[in-house]
């Protein structure tokens, strides 16, 4: 092994290794006081390993790194995570107004539903034909705990990382073409009873997925093992062996919408670059 650096921040190591183990590529760990962590690669992958180590260092936080951790990260460690605050009113605060804006209008909405405002509200925001504002707003409608949190989880993460890779302008048009397909999709093969902003998160994992396997010279937007896993997720729904029922229509369409708007802006870009 290979001493690539060190770090006091063992949270932030440990993740940093995780995302390595999610590209195939192989870190460890090492520390005497469980605080101060020394990063060592295999000698065929260092230099491989070290411009993701550049940009690591420049931005240990991204949340790509928790990705990873969540998706290939041992629940046992070492390393002393005590005092390590999760700091989440300022995570929140750094979110954009788009991100914020949906998720603040989600939580809003889905407390009046439990202080027993549901019908009402509800009816208003139900997609409807005949009114355009409710070919987006079903997307704001969640109808348990957690089915809210896996959505907002999901929201907060993946509109991050394109944001900041991609631009806010990105975000923007994926939740309005993701929001308007995916609605449409259920509504028109289904009917107008369903809800909730996973049409849209479906759409933001086909836009990092056709993104990152179009541009592989930059950081994966989303790891592998992270798409295989919402895209069983959208078999099982189809297959309908869930305990809750979800709005597989609303998936499908807001995955491949996505999906066509990573392609689109990849040949709108490279027209503007050639031009």
């Amino acid at each position: 092994m290979i001493e690539l650096g060190s770090l006091n921040n063992p949270r932030a190591a440990q993740g940093f290794i995780d995302y390595l183990k999610s590209q195939g590529l192989d870190g460890q760990l090492h520390s005497t006081d469980g605080s101060h962590v020394i990063i060592s690669v295999s000698e065929e992958h260092f230099h491989q390993v070290q411009p993701l180590w550049a940009e690591f260092t420049q931005n240990p936080g991204h949340s790509r790194y928790q990705q990873a951790s969540w998706s290939v990260g041992s629940t046992q460690s070492p390393l002393k995570y005590q005092g390590q605050s999760l700091n989440l009113k300022a995570r929140f605060k750094a979110l954009s107004w788009l991100n914020q804006s949906v998720s603040v209008l989600s939580i809003v909405i889905y407390i009046a539903f439990l202080l027993g405002g549901f019908e009402s509200i509800y009816s208003a925001l139900q997609f409807n034909p005949s009114y355009p504002l409710t070919w987006f707003t079903p997307a704001l409608v969640h109808f348990s705990a957690i089915h809210i949190v896996f959505n907002l989880i999901w929201w907060i993460s993946l509109g991050d990382n394109i944001e900041k890779q991609c631009g806010k302008l990105s975000l923007i048009g994926l939740f309005f073409i993701t929001a308007l397909i995916s609605s449409w999709a259920q509504y028109l093969i289904v009917g107008p009873n369903f809800g909730g902003l996973s049409g849209v998160v479906y759409g933001l994992l086909g836009y990092c997925w056709i993104h990152s396997f179009l541009n592989p010279e930059k950081p994966a937007l989303v790891s592998t093992s992270i798409i295989g896993f919402m895209l069983v997720w959208l078999v099982l729904g189809f297959a309908d062996v869930l305990f809750i029922g979800m709005a597989n229509w609303a998936h499908l369409g807001g995955l491949v919408s996505g999906m066509a708007f990573a392609y689109t802006a990849q040949l709108f870009t490279k027209k503007h670059t050639s031009s």
